[in-house]
């Protein structure tokens, strides 16, 4: 279904309809090819509109001639370099696009072509190679000019041919650089690039006392160097891909091959190529949500990770790892609850010092998602209290219902947490005095909240703070307002029933056939054994079974 909307403004077509016009009266009197030619060139004047709002494809006024649909499409490469120019301004809009170059030089007796990203070309290994180049002389271009120049004249490390245009171009745009020949139908690109890069930092959500103060940044390349140092096994694989129409993004897959589980490897890899996307500027999450089907479940179903030692420590464990470029975090494949539950801190402390740590986030985690609604219950119902704690409770109620204060206060929470994020860093001390003071203080003197109601929600707020995933913390945070609201409503049977259900909710997903809640659901007592306690390196002998890994051993058998 197509709708036709002609060209010009109500008033112009007005203007033409007026009874008395000559012009009028003079087209009444022409023959009928001048009927037909003004009904053409009216015709030429409408939009076709489809029925998504696009213009469609025989649109007269953006459509091409064939020689340019010709050009943009061509995949030969010609012999000749002004050829090669017109095909470059039709494919990618060389001479409009500031940024792209096609500089043309003579070596020896042949010109070359040379076509470039400026923003992505790395001068002084380019500058050296073209001084190499005008010291050829003839003779030494005048047979087998390709090979020439691959094999004696060019002194880079990377140096591959094709003979397709759109390789080529390919090429350019992820950085590299093209040299076409005169006279030659294939091409040579050379990877010498520079890409804009921040220093390697720590992660900020990832920090620990002691350790390794190195982070991923937006570049692949270091991303997946950092790794490579930790893992030096010649069975480390690194298999990339791209994936977006137009971005062209580079996804590489990682893991290491006589560990991690084929089948899994094969069902990452085929999720990634399945992928029909234009692009993929937010990297890593669009990703995510393209390869797992999680719905609207507010659940992550995959582990970030900005630390190197963090994802060697998963790959060692038999995981899949995701590279994206332009991203620096990791994705971990697959992932259980308990997954976004440890942190690095424990690892880098005594075995015993982190197993204290772990049961003081657990804490922190559970008190997240259950201290507000069990106070909420007790309070409404205070035969519930246990002996010895009857003194929960609010002393004096406030203006508004407890229900009302939970849900303005934790929603003012996130609005202080989003105003931190955006605020400034000179001005994040006066934001912090403007919540604390006017907000908190303010609003339980004025008798809009209780003393207590601030007081739960703060600690459950920092159980949130505490939890090493930042999804999973808002994930918790949503099921503690479920349940407040339930609880509110239908009381104990309210909070029993929606505590079940947030169970059977998690003990039903799966991250790649990996039940979500293992090794609790379904129960593996060794493996949840080494989920409660930190145990020595030496003591863990075997790998964890979720990712079936092919070898199993952690440590080589004693002779």
């Amino acid at each position: 279904m197509k709708f036709i909307v002609k060209k010009g403004s109500g008033s112009d077509q007005n203007d033409s309809n007026e009874p008395n016009e000559p012009n009028e009266s003079n087209e009444l009197n022409e023959p009928n090819e001048s009927n037909e030619s003004n009904k053409s060139q009216e015709q030429n004047e409408k939009l076709a509109i489809d029925e998504e709002g696009n213009l469609s494809a025989y649109n007269p006024i953006t459509d091409m001639t064939p020689e340019e649909k010709a050009l943009k499409i061509q995949e030969d490469i010609p012999r000749s370099i002004r050829e090669v120019r017109r095909v470059l301004e039709e494919r990618v809009g060389l001479d409009r696009s500031f940024d792209l170059i096609l500089r043309e030089m003579v070596f020896g007796s042949k010109r070359v072509g040379i076509f470039y990203c400026n923003g992505f070309a790395k001068d002084t290994v380019l500058t050296d190679i073209i001084t190499r180049l005008t010291y050829a002389d003839e003779e030494s271009v005048s047979h087998h000019t390709l090979e020439a120049f691959i094999e004696k004249l060019i002194p880079h490390i990377q140096v591959k041919t094709y003979k397709k245009m759109s390789e080529i171009v390919g090429q350019v745009l992820m950085g590299g650089t093209a040299f076409f020949i005169e006279g030659e139908t294939a091409g040579i690109t050379i990877d010498a690039k520079s890409f804009p890069i921040r220093s390697i930092a720590e992660p900020d959500l990832e920090r620990v006392v002691r350790g390794s103060r190195d982070g991923f940044v937006e570049t692949l390349l270091l991303n997946v160097t950092l790794v490579r140092r930790r893992i030096r096994d010649e069975r480390f694989k690194l298999e990339i891909m791209q994936i977006g129409k137009r971005t062209k993004t580079d996804i590489c897959v990682a893991y290491i091959n006589d560990i991690a589980d084929a089948d899994l490897v094969q069902a990452v890899k085929d999720k990634i190529m399945s992928v029909e996307i234009d692009g993929l500027p937010l990297a890593e999450k669009q990703l995510e949500e393209a390869i797992v089907n999680k719905g609207w479940n507010p659940y992550p179903m995959v582990r970030y990770s900005e630390r190197p030692d963090v994802v060697s420590a998963h790959l060692l464990e038999g995981h899949v790892c995701v590279f994206v470029d332009t991203s620096p975090s990791v994705m971990i494949l697959p992932t259980t609850f308990f997954h976004h539950v440890q942190h690095a801190e424990e690892y880098r402390q005594t075995p015993f010092i982190g197993t204290y740590l772990r049961w003081v986030r657990f804490a922190g985690i559970m008190a997240s998602i259950f201290l507000l609604p069990l106070w909420f219950m007790m309070v409404m119902d205070p035969s519930l209290k246990p002996p010895g704690l009857e003194f929960l409770g609010p002393q004096k109620e406030g203006t508004l219902p407890l229900l009302v204060q939970f849900l303005l206060a934790d929603i003012g929470i996130d609005l202080m947490r989003m105003a931190a994020v955006h605020t400034p860093t000179p001005l994040a001390t006066a934001m912090g005095l403007v919540a604390a003071i006017l907000v908190g203080d303010i609003a339980v003197k004025t008798g809009l909240f209780i003393n207590e109601v601030i007081l739960y929600l703060a600690l459950a707020s920092i159980g949130m703070f505490a939890t090493p995933s930042y999804e999973l913390g808002l994930a918790n945070r949503i099921v503690r307002l479920a349940l407040l609201i339930i609880v509110a409503i239908f009381h104990v049977s309210g909070f029993v029933v929606g505590s079940t259900l947030w169970l059977i909710l998690l003990a039903t997903r799966k991250s790649f056939n990996a039940p979500y809640m293992w090794p609790l659901i379904p129960f593996n007592a060794k493996s949840f054994f080494a989920i409660l306690v930190r145990r020595p390196v030496l003591a863990g002998k075997t790998r964890l079974s979720i990712t079936k890994p092919i070898d199993g051993t952690r440590q080589p058998k004693s002779k």
